[in-house]
């Protein structure tokens, strides 16, 4: 049985979830809120995200909605 480990965008999507069904964040606000919420670690994911095609203006929902973090 091979274990699979979870992207680290799985991992803060979830996260990300999270923050938006207890009402911290919305998902229409736009991504750069995140950042309030993330502190230091915000460059990394900043980075992350732009490198699969997001921007900070995009709403959060659009983050919420993929379905699968391919590298490809």
């Amino acid at each position: 049985m091979t274990q699979q480990v979870a992207h680290p965008m799985v991992k803060f999507q979830n996260h990300v979830r999270s923050l938006a069904e207890s009402k911290i964040i919305k998902p229409s606000d736009s991504l750069w809120k995140i950042a309030l919420l993330y502190g230091d670690k915000w460059s990394y994911w900043k980075k992350e995200l732009l490198d699969f095609g997001f921007t900070m203006q995009d709403p959060i929902g659009d983050l919420l909605e993929v379905e699968a973090w391919d590298e490809d």
